[in-house]
């Protein structure tokens, strides 16, 4: 399929849209447990993904489970890694939305702390023996500064919990990333992003019965069912769907970037829904992060303008 930057970029957006709103609706599910939430959103998000691959199925004659019992082992193994780190990941990040105090912007730092996954990934393949462009580590540097100003700067009580908790999600989801780049060929994706989706699920669930026994209320889960649904059915199933699309236009690097829109989105959302205002030198630092996930795409424009030469 020939490629088509701009309309993958446009479609790509618009799953960033999703995710970046994703943000809000995570932070008005306050009330109920992060592994309770988990359990439930990527529980939905799994049913949907089930019905996608079942469509697909009728159409190519592929069951949603490989029929070959090494395919299944591999396809199994693959979803249990891929979805512990998710579960760890996107567990870390809930605790962080919910540890904020009222009047922090927390969706804005949810956004763009999380965000820094783009550019953990390359670090972590540093030590894997891939060598990293020197605008990478310009860009890491930018991020820390960034980073700094978001957090710290202005006398807002210093770095809180919730940021070194944000944190250690982008650095899960760093390493999530480069599980499901390892395993997605041999598995595909859709079927990969289901059995994540299921054992997250299953995963927080355990997670759930022993950290959070009777802490969940019924009445909050309830009045949390419209961000539950949107969490699984928009983010989770419309979201990916909309970047598996995507991606067959755009090329990766401009892929990445369309995606890295997803923290830009998390703190307007935060600024029009939420009503949570943005100070100015946080306003600065994500300028400065977001500048920095760019650089980091830099050197596969290179790559890419040079193959093409």
């Amino acid at each position: 399929m020939g490629k088509n930057n701009l309309k993958g970029s446009l479609i790509l957006s618009f799953g960033a849209l999703i995710w970046g709103f994703a943000f809000v609706a995570q932070s008005a599910a306050k009330s109920v447990p992060p592994m309770t939430l988990n359990f439930l959103r990527f529980a939905v998000s799994a049913i949907v993904l089930s019905a996608v691959l079942k469509i697909f199925g009728i159409k190519t004659g592929e069951p949603i489970f490989p029929r070959k019992k090494a395919a299944l082992k591999t396809a199994l193994i693959a979803g249990a890694i891929c979805g512990a780190m998710l579960a760890l990941a996107a567990n870390l990040q809930q605790a962080g939305i919910n540890s904020y105090e009222n009047g922090i912007s927390a969706e804005a730092r949810a956004g763009f702390l999380t965000a820094l996954y783009v550019i953990l990934v390359p670090i972590i393949s540093s030590f894997f023996g891939k060598r990293i462009h020197s605008l990478i580590w310009f860009s890491v540097l930018l991020a820390i500064v960034g980073v700094y100003m978001l957090c710290a700067w202005g006398g807002m009580g210093g770095i809180y919990t919730g940021d070194v908790l944000l944190f250690s999600c982008a650095l899960g989801f760093s390493i999530q990333i480069l599980c499901v780049e390892k395993y997605c060929d041999s598995v595909g994706g859709l079927r990969l992003s289901f059995l994540e989706f299921l054992f997250c699920s299953a995963f927080s669930l355990i997670a759930a019965l022993i950290f959070e026994f009777g802490k969940a209320n019924i009445a909050d889960i309830k009045s949390a069912i419209p961000s539950i649904l949107f969490l699984g059915v928009m983010s989770g199933g419309v979201g990916y769907t909309l970047q598996i699309i995507g991606q067959r236009y755009a090329e990766a690097s401009v892929a990445s970037i369309a995606m890295s829109l997803e923290s830009v989105f998390a703190a307007i959302g935060g600024w029009l829904i939420m009503s949570h205002a943005l100070y100015w030198y946080e306003i600065i630092g994500c300028v400065l992060v977001f500048a920095a996930i760019i650089i980091a795409q830099l050197p596969g424009f290179k790559k890419s303008s040079e193959q093409l030469s």
